[in-house]
């Protein structure tokens, strides 16, 4: 009965993750317009974006190969196996044990290389420009992605989720450094793995600037909602990785009851809620920044990350 229960458990997170991902970027896009004076779309927007690209027909190049008609499909299912992997409203789930932060930035990459590989497949200029820029941001964002989680594991002594955010919801844990430099860096990494401002905009399609939507120029219909709701569930990723390590409150333990796991979900909610608003609050007041300047940013996010490495090395030593 206690495995079912976990099965139950597990695919609601499924679920849960899958269905709030458009509504964090309808909520994104929503609080933007309003600070800028604008009514906005409404927050269902991206639901009915996605059912309209599912209606219409796929439209493919002469060019275009198997990698082509099959990415979408990879590049979806890495990622929302990735985002079902990280702890939202629960911890100790049934696949907690591969809920491993070098697992999800593998599978992260591997979505990444499968996207790049699509954009070059067909042969166009964009797609070529797209998936080059795409591969120098991941050069050094996976970098500093894993300096973070070296840093998280020699402060909880594991890099499972759910052990982390046991650790930190522990009394042990205390102010430190180190964890407020992994923040930043991560937040950085988050930032250019969603192609948000400063690094990209995701609502811009000037050639010379976009990095992702250079990429998926070429696809449509059911190809092109895969995409998008991939790109959704990555954000709410990021995000569910942020709140799970540094604000791990409310989130219930195995075991514990229905009234704790919706207690936890109200809370994982409001998590999401205010990292939007302050998503929305900082690409409303930053401009986006020049493509070769993108180096230095992520650059610094790897010093950022290496650097709360070595003062939790130094402060074991000493």
């Amino acid at each position: 009965m206690a495995v079912i229960l976990d099965a139950l458990v597990q695919f609601c997170q499924m679920l849960v993750v899958l269905v709030l991902a458009p509504l964090l970027v309808g909520y994104v896009r929503k609080v933007k317009a309003l600070l800028l004076g604008r009514q906005g779309p409404p927050l269902v927007q991206p639901y009915r974006d996605l059912l309209r690209l599912l209606r219409k027909e796929v439209v493919l190049a002469h060019t275009a190969s198997w990698v082509f008609r099959v990415a979408p499909y990879i590049v979806f299912a890495t990622t929302w196996a990735a985002a079902a992997l990280v702890p939202t409203f629960a911890t100790g789930l049934l696949f907690s044990y591969a809920a491993d932060m070098i697992a999800i930035v593998a599978l992260l990459g591997s979505a990444r290389f499968m996207l790049a590989l699509a954009g070059l497949d067909v042969g166009t200029s964009f797609g070529g420009i797209g998936s080059s820029r795409e591969m120098m941001i991941a050069s050094l964002a996976e970098p500093a992605m894993l300096m973070v989680v070296f840093t998280l594991s020699l402060i909880a002594g594991s890099t499972q989720l759910s052990s982390i955010a046991a650790f930190m919801q522990g009394p042990g844990v205390g102010l430190r450094v180190s964890l407020a430099l992994a923040l930043v860096a991560l937040v950085m990494v988050a930032l250019a793995e969603n192609a948000r401002i400063p690094i990209d905009n995701p609502a811009t399609h000037l050639e010379l600037t976009m990095v992702h939507e250079a990429m998926i120029l070429e696809y449509s219909g059911r190809h092109l909602a895969l995409i998008e709701a991939a790109s959704f569930v990555k954000l709410l990723l990021y995000v569910s990785v942020i709140a799970c390590i540094f604000t791990p409150w409310g989130i219930a333990a195995s075991g514990q009851g229905f009234a704790a796991y919706l207690a936890g979900l109200a809370a994982y909610g409001v998590k999401l809620a205010a990292a939007g608003f302050l998503l929305a609050v900082f690409e409303t007041a930053i401009a986006k920044m020049r493509v070769f300047r993108v180096s230095d940013f992520l650059g610094a996010a790897l010093m950022l990350g290496l650097l709360a490495t070595l003062l939790l090395f130094v402060s074991r030593v000493t």
